[in-house]
């Protein structure tokens, strides 16, 4: 039994790794994508794409609909993340700059870290909560090195600020729908009440497309089939098995990754202050995750005590 307990661990962990740099190549695609299409058309091809490509695969699986129990996290999630925090953030990103808008974003591990104690019962150990911190300086770093040239607005600060509050309600809420329904269920059919929920701008997408440059297009396309869904499923696998506070400042990381990403694709060479920030960023998420170690006896004896006392640890 003890040889199958690492194993979930590390696929859960590899999940998060792929989440996490398919996040990051999103805000480089963005971009690109940004320029020729509004904030909702955008999200709206993103999600189309993304519901299509997950579809496919619910059908060749024969995944049938979630249960009724899961419904409601399943709506929640897929109306405050896959489909508000989408447009939020787009339009958001055309009102401050980059910085700023990663600046403010990135509240959104700490509003899941404090709902999810809230409302699932998430404890907050000393490891999570100063790897939290760590990270978050990092982030203040990234995004100040960023800054600078007077691109912001009170209504980009305040798109970005509802962006983060409708992620983390969308995380807290979708939590609990995975124990009730597949990873898989509940990726798509919250990612199909996103693209309900973003259907008012279906006029917009039908004539931007016409004369978006086909780059643009495919980095929508590329939205959909990998940050999207791809990347949201690999996250509802992690998530199942893990706290959504852990998970939460796991995405510190991103930040650091499209620093990264941005000088490689883009040529955009960041200073000492970013490179320090992106480290900070990756120092917090280590930090944050190195409780499982120090677990790690303790799950062992876990194992061997006749009384299994720690059932609703990381499911």
């Amino acid at each position: 039994m003890m040889i199958h307990a690492p194993r979930p661990r590390s696929l859960a962990a590899g999940a998060a790794t792929v989440t996490v740099v398919l996040w990051a190549s999103a805000f480089v695609s963005i971009r690109s994508a940004g320029a020729a299409y509004s904030p909702g058309a955008l999200a709206l091809g993103r999600l189309l794409a993304g519901a299509l490509t997950l579809g496919v695969i619910c059908l060749v699986r024969r995944e049938g609909l979630p249960p009724r129990s899961a419904w409601r996290g399943i709506a929640i999630s897929g109306v405050l993340w896959f489909g508000f925090y989408m447009v939020a953030l787009n339009w958001g990103e055309q009102q401050v700059d980059a910085g700023t808008a990663a600046l403010v974003v990135n509240i959104g591990p700490i509003l899941v870290a404090l709902l999810a104690t809230r409302l699932l019962g998430d404890t907050m150990p000393p490891r999570l909560l100063a790897g939290m911190a760590v990270s978050f300086a990092g982030a203040v770093t990234v995004g100040l090195s960023m800054s600078g040239d007077g691109g912001s607005s009170v209504l980009g600060v305040v798109l970005c600020l509802l962006a983060a509050v409708g992620y983390a309600s969308g995380v807290v809420a979708q939590k609990p729908a995975l124990g009730r329904a597949s990873v898989l269920q509940v990726t798509t059919f919250g990612c199909l009440v996103g693209a309900v929920v973003c259907l008012p701008f279906a006029g917009q997408l039908v004539s931007e497309a016409a004369d978006a440059p086909a780059s643009a297009t495919l980095n929508m396309v590329y939205l959909g089939v990998f940050p999207t869904a791809l990347a949201f499923t690999t996250w509802a696998y992690a998530l199942a098995r893990t706290t959504a506070s852990r998970m939460g400042a796991t995405t510190y990381a991103v930040p650091a990754l499209v620093v990264l990403m941005s000088w490689l694709a883009l040529g955009e060479v960041p200073g000492l202050l970013t490179l320090a920030g992106g480290a900070l960023c990756l120092a917090g998420v280590a930090v944050s995750r190195s409780r499982r170690r120090a677990g790690r006896g303790a799950a062992r004896e876990a194992v061997t005590a006749p009384e299994p006392e720690k059932a609703s640890g990381s499911a």
